[in-house]
């Protein structure tokens, strides 16, 4: 039932078709969609599924290889692709690719070769912690500071909404440097047993996914544990958003497309005065509207991730294509959902 001609469009190569067949076909053979009331278990559940599968090396490359090799295109696939059948899943998926970003994109050799693997496998997973109470969108209002003490690096504050809290065996963590000036900031990697590092019980969320705050109170580490430069914190991680960011819009795909096809089988199948809802001008009329929405929101989200890809080699800043796809899909993903609700209830 579901509308595939968006895989003819110019904007993917073969191999792109081929991962979103083989990723599809997977997803309806083998996924084992979990209950999420548990989102801790099912998370730990899916990126197991996803290394098993091998499915997570398309999010974190090998230690040994380029950085370019992270391909925006292939992360949209198969987060839209994902995002289909399961939410959670494709945030798995994601996460281990967000969160060992700063390591496979600015990492040391070292750095690489510890952590990438592990996040390949499943073995550990990942998280990045930028956000905090006061210094969401405006990250250079951000207050936890890390400073130097002989041979570490010490860190205190608080993250607020991370992602993975309390499931991630590291976290990429962002922080002021005040020794690189007022714009100083660094990227630490933080192993979550770090006896300074605590993490609070999960936020509960409409749609669930793990989510916590992280507290640091004299939390050390090596500097061998930077990535990056320090002072350069901040171009870690926007370079890191830059890449990810984009997929945003494609995971929204994935639930937009996955309501509409919802609501076609239920206009299909529901009968009222004597014939099916799908026959009634005004379903045809929405059903069609939301068809639209969803083309419109992929168009613009394929046409820049291209781009994306062309630039990740250079680190070269797209903030407003980035934005712009997680804008455009979310808003698809928004009128669809909406729309799809009445038509899919409809009696």
């Amino acid at each position: 039932m579901t509308d595939r001609s968006w895989l003819d469009w110019p904007f993917l190569d073969d191999r792109h078709r081929a991962l979103e067949r083989d990723v599809a076909a997977w997803r309806d053979r083998d996924l084992k969609i979990e209950n999420d009331d548990d989102p801790l278990a099912a998370c730990r559940s899916y990126v197991a599924q996803l290394a098993a599968g091998g499915w997570l090396r398309h999010a974190v490359p090998d230690p040994a290889a380029d950085a370019r090799s992270l391909d925006v295109r292939t992360i949209c696939v198969i987060r839209e692709t994902l995002g289909y059948a399961s939410g959670l899943a494709e945030f798995a998926f994601a996460m281990q690719g967000l969160g060992s970003g700063p390591i496979a994109l600015f990492g040391s050799e070292a750095l690489r070769r510890t952590y990438l693997p592990d996040a390949a496998s499943g073995t550990a997973i990942a998280a990045i912690a930028i956000s905090e109470s006061g210094a969401g969108s405006d990250v250079a209002a951000m207050q936890t500071t890390a400073r130097s003490d002989g041979g570490e690096i010490v860190v205190d504050g608080e993250k607020s909404w991370i992602s993975n809290a309390g499931l991630a065996a590291f976290y990429v963590v962002i922080c002021r440097w005040p020794e690189g000036g007022d714009r100083g900031y660094i990227a630490l990697v933080i192993d979550a047993d770090n006896p300074g590092l605590s993490v609070s019980a999960p936020i509960d969320l409409m749609a669930p996914h793990p989510l916590g705050t992280l507290t640091f109170a004299n939390c050390r580490v090596k500097k061998a544990a930077i990535v990056g430069e320090p002072g350069q914190g901040m171009r870690v991680a926007l370079g890191t958003l830059d890449v990810f960011r984009p997929t945003v819009g494609a995971a929204a795909l994935g639930f937009a497309r996955r309501a509409l096809d919802d609501a076609v089988r239920h206009v299909r199948a529901r009968h009222v005065f004597g014939k099916p809802l799908a026959d009634f001008q005004l379903t045809q009329a929405k059903i069609a509207d939301m068809a639209t929405a969803i083309d419109g929101a992929a168009l613009l989200v394929s046409v820049p991730r291209g781009g994306i890809d062309a630039l990740v080699s250079v680190m070269v800043r797209a903030g407003a294509s980035v934005r712009s796809k997680a804008l455009v899909g979310s808003h698809a993903t928004r009128y669809t959902v909406t729309a799809a609700g009445p038509v899919a209830t409809g009696r």
